[in-house]
């Protein structure tokens, strides 16, 4: 017998992003949509709800954010790091232990804002440093764990400062640490400009990945040529070690510093060795060439790295707002370039993040929200609050705020 969580639930008064006809109703059992009712079937005996016409939106997806670094749920900090990298490791070694929220809290505030935002999958760089060693982790960790029935994580074992300049075997021994404590792939960071050892950094983390049967996912902040040969090296390997579509790179900023032959020929190389990108359209650096690596058959997907924490002031765990963030700065203004967009958003991060059955069909599991859009592409432009999310059949946020 189903318990009360499991009953069924018809949502009607609503409308698809298909642009089919209107009526139809969404009916929830046990967690998936059981059924897309026509406008002519009758009603089942189920409690209903009115989505109050709404469009209804598959689960966004933030492929690349930091959970340990936010500093949500606290009063206002001002940013106290200088424009460069080194500067804001040693801020978060100097700051991020005084905090008045531990992760565990922090993590949780910013994942319940995601979720009201309609996000339903997360994908969570957490440092792992010889000065925080797994406790960030720990605490990303025990946030996943309470927010499980709202939305999905996997965590990146992320050597924030490097690997072979941050002890070599000793940070590889702790990444591997990391990931049989529960983190789920492997990470790395920009192996010549931070290690300036590229084959000690990328063999290492390629062999923990390999080892545990985990997938990569790598920082790669490297402009021009140097991001160039970093990227290559990162594609031979995927292919050598048969780790086509488990591998990552996230930002890729020399995609967009490099001439347009060489855009071309990096992107037949990235898909050939099925390696992803994961973009956050910084606006602050070149933006790789979004639509050319689509068209190359690259998987793209989009995050929003840094999210008001101790890296960045910014942010509000929008991925709609992400999206408009991303569409502006590559020029995308048609309705059907907006919807490639939003599959960006949202089904293909499912897709790089293993999670099956995205979307809004029967049998998939019933992940979305309602927005007061009158197309995808209007949800992008104008990214209103959210009306409802619902996470497995589970109505978790409403009007912009957590009620699960």
């Amino acid at each position: 017998m189903r318990n009360a969580q499991e009953k069924d639930l018809l949502l009607t008064n609503l409308r698809l992003p298909d642009g089919g006809p209107p009526g139809r109703r969404i009916l929830i059992r046990e967690g998936r949509i059981a059924e897309i009712l026509p406008a002519a079937a009758p009603d089942p005996a189920a409690p209903t709800m009115d989505l109050c016409g709404e469009l209804v939106l598959p689960g966004l997806v933030d492929g690349h954010m930091h959970l340990d670094k936010t500093l949500f749920g606290l009063p206002w900090i001002p940013h106290a790091a200088e424009p460069f990298r080194m500067s804001r490791i040693e801020n978060d070694q100097n700051m991020l232990p005084s905090l008045p929220l531990n992760t565990a809290s922090r993590a949780g505030e910013l994942l319940r804002r995601c979720v009201a935002n309609g996000t339903a999958h997360v994908r969570s760089h957490v440092d792992i440093t010889p000065a925080f060693g797994l406790s960030a982790l720990e605490g990303v960790l025990e946030a996943k764990q309470a927010h499980a029935h709202a939305v999905t994580m996997q965590i990146v074992a992320f050597p924030q400062a490097g690997v072979v300049r941050a002890g070599g075997q000793k940070m590889l021994d702790l990444l591997d640490a990391a990931i049989r404590a529960g983190a789920d792939l492997v990470g790395g960071i920009d192996p010549c400009e931070v290690d300036r050892d590229p084959k000690g950094q990328l063999d290492g983390i390629f062999d923990i990945a390999g080892r545990h049967g985990v997938g990569v996912d790598i920082h790669l902040h490297e402009p021009g040529e140097m991001g160039l040969f970093s990227l290559q090296e990162i594609c031979l390997r995927a292919k050598a070690l048969g780790m086509q579509e488990r591998v990552t790179v996230s930002h890729g900023f020399c995609l967009g510093g490099v001439k347009e032959s060489k855009q071309a020929a990096a992107a037949a190389m990235m898909a050939e060795a099925g390696v992803a990108l994961a973009t956050h359209g910084a606006g602050g650096s070149t933006l790789p060439p979004l639509m050319l690596l689509r068209r190359a058959g690259v998987r793209v997907f989009c995050g929003n790295d840094d999210i008001r924490d101790t890296w960045s002031p910014y942010g509000n765990a929008d991925m709609l707002e992400r999206a408009a963030v991303i569409g502006w700065r590559e020029d995308i203004r048609h309705d059907d370039l907006l919807a490639e967009l939003f599959a960006m958003a949202s089904s293909g991060g499912a897709e790089v993040l293993g999670v099956a059955d995205h979307g809004i069909a029967p049998g998939n599991p019933a992940h979305f929200f309602t927005i007061a859009a009158e197309n995808v592409a209007d949800a992008i432009g104008r990214h209103p609050l959210r009306g409802k999310v619902f996470h497995a059949g589970r109505l978790v946020a409403s009007r912009g705020e957590w009620v699960a």
